[in-house]
């Protein structure tokens, strides 16, 4: 039997940080929430992070998701900009782990891959797309609709993600057993050699 997970995607930027919540049972998503958290462009960079801290802090409340997903920076060509958006991405990770929820990360191709179909769509096609996975759902701009499209990503791979991690658990738990009968296997060598 399915049970509901509830998820919240997280689009990550400084100025502007999108958040859209969802339920998944099964293959099936529906819509929760959706919105924005802000920081004050003239306030000094550990006030704006704080900002964002507190905003996402409320969301994580309000909300109360299982799980967590993040899109993963990308590199442009301003590294000032690029350490800014890590920062503020650091935030998004953090807040939802310190909370105990596992958190994925996916890169921007794969969310418009699993939510478009081609990696490379552009804006009004994630908006379009996530208009139509989640027919109820109300957004007001690009960074909540990517937020969605992040959820909705998660909502795809996460059966995927959770048993590789069972594998590597399990292989983890068998790692001491192994390696304790290559090391006898040795001893058994080199006392008949």
């Amino acid at each position: 039997m399915n049970h509901t997970v509830r998820i919240i995607g997280i689009d990550p930027g400084l100025q502007r940080t999108g958040w859209g919540v969802i339920e998944a049972t099964g293959n099936r998503v529906s819509f929760v929430a959706a919105g924005i958290v802000t920081s004050d462009a003239k306030r000094g960079l550990p006030e704006r992070l704080v900002e964002l801290a507190n905003g996402l802090g409320k969301v994580l409340d309000d909300h109360s998701p299982d799980e967590a997903a993040v899109e993963e920076t990308f590199v442009n060509d301003n590294p000032r900009a690029t350490l800014k958006l890590g920062q503020a991405r650091g935030i998004a990770l953090m807040l939802p782990a310190s909370r105990l929820l596992p958190v994925a990360e996916y890169a921007p191709n794969q969310i418009k891959k699993t939510v478009v179909g081609a990696g490379h769509a552009e804006k009004q096609q994630i908006r379009h797309m996530v208009r139509i996975l989640l027919p109820t759902a109300k957004f007001d701009g690009d960074d909540a609709a990517d937020a969605l499209a992040i959820a909705i990503c998660h909502s795809h791979h996460r059966g995927a993600a959770s048993r590789l991690a069972e594998l590597n658990a399990a292989e983890e738990a068998r790692a001491p057993r192994i390696a304790a009968a290559f090391g006898r296997a040795r001893v058994v060598r080199s006392r008949g050699g």
